[in-house]
């Protein structure tokens, strides 16, 4: 194993570095958010800021094969359960450095680490995205977090899908874009919405018209309007972000 762990830190550190996002997502400061480009993670989380890891995954077969030693047998199931290749080998590579990363805080083996999901009372929080061979990771301590990325494209059926999903406010702004910005205003909403929901926890339980994102190219990201349900008082700050080239990510978190 010690050897499957020295390919990983080989691999993972000689095929791309890590962007690092510091989110300040704190009441008393307005909305921050620098890149800066580092090999390891900053796990100072320094006045409650939201950290975002992003990475591309590399997926030759040396990097699958010392990623898949890392994961649990439900990982592995899971990743068997994928048609292509090609996914099944991202999956792979991102859920074993989200276990590096989660290692690396906690003090433990990569392989050790217990996932929980769900909102158990844990103190550290994560969230983890991918698209195409991007993955983004958030972490933070004591607050709920969320966090989307998507690679923008054209879709022939971006309507329809955002005439179902987008909210009747979204929907509208939407279809107001120039057909140029329109890629681009369609997975602005999609990866806001998505990071709030996942933010939430309550995945599909929470109806997509129950809240409005702002989508336009250039409008600062922002949940626009929430239908709060009885007893929720909770605050969300919102964070839109280009992770590389042709992507488009958004982070959600509770405010402290």
């Amino acid at each position: 194993m010690r050897n499957e762990m020295r390919r990983v830190e080989r691999l993972w550190r000689g095929t791309c570095r890590v962007s690092r996002i510091v989110i300040d997502a704190t009441r008393n400061s307005p909305g921050v958010c620098r890149l800066t480009t580092d090999c390891e993670p900053d796990w100072s989380f320094q006045n409650g800021a939201v950290h975002v890891m992003v990475r591309r995954l590399p997926t030759t077969g040396e990097a699958v094969r010392a990623a898949s030693a890392l994961l649990s047998g439900v990982e592995r199931q899971r990743a068997n359960r994928f048609a292509f290749d090609r996914d099944r080998h991202r999956f792979i590579v991102a859920r074993a450095l989200l276990r590096r990363l989660l290692g690396a805080r906690l003090g433990t083996r990569p392989e050790a680490v217990e996932l929980v999901y769900g909102r158990h009372g844990a103190d550290l929080r994560f969230n983890l995205s991918h698209s195409e061979d991007l993955a983004a990771y958030a972490f933070a301590h004591g607050r709920e977090i969320g966090v989307d990325v998507e690679a923008v494209r054209s879709m022939c059926d971006a309507d329809a899908i955002a005439a179902r999903f987008f909210s009747a406010r979204e929907n509208q702004t939407y279809l107001s874009l120039d057909s140029r910005d329109r890629p681009r205003g369609f997975f602005h909403c999609w990866t806001r919405k998505e990071a709030f929901i996942k933010a939430l926890g309550d995945g599909l339980s929470c109806p997509l018209d129950r809240f409005d994102v702002s989508l336009a190219p250039g409008e600062p990201a922002r949940i626009l309007r929430l239908a709060r349900a009885p007893g929720d008082g909770r605050r969300w700050r919102m964070e839109s972000f280009a992770p590389a080239a042709g992507f488009v990510a958004a982070l959600v978190a509770e405010d402290s």
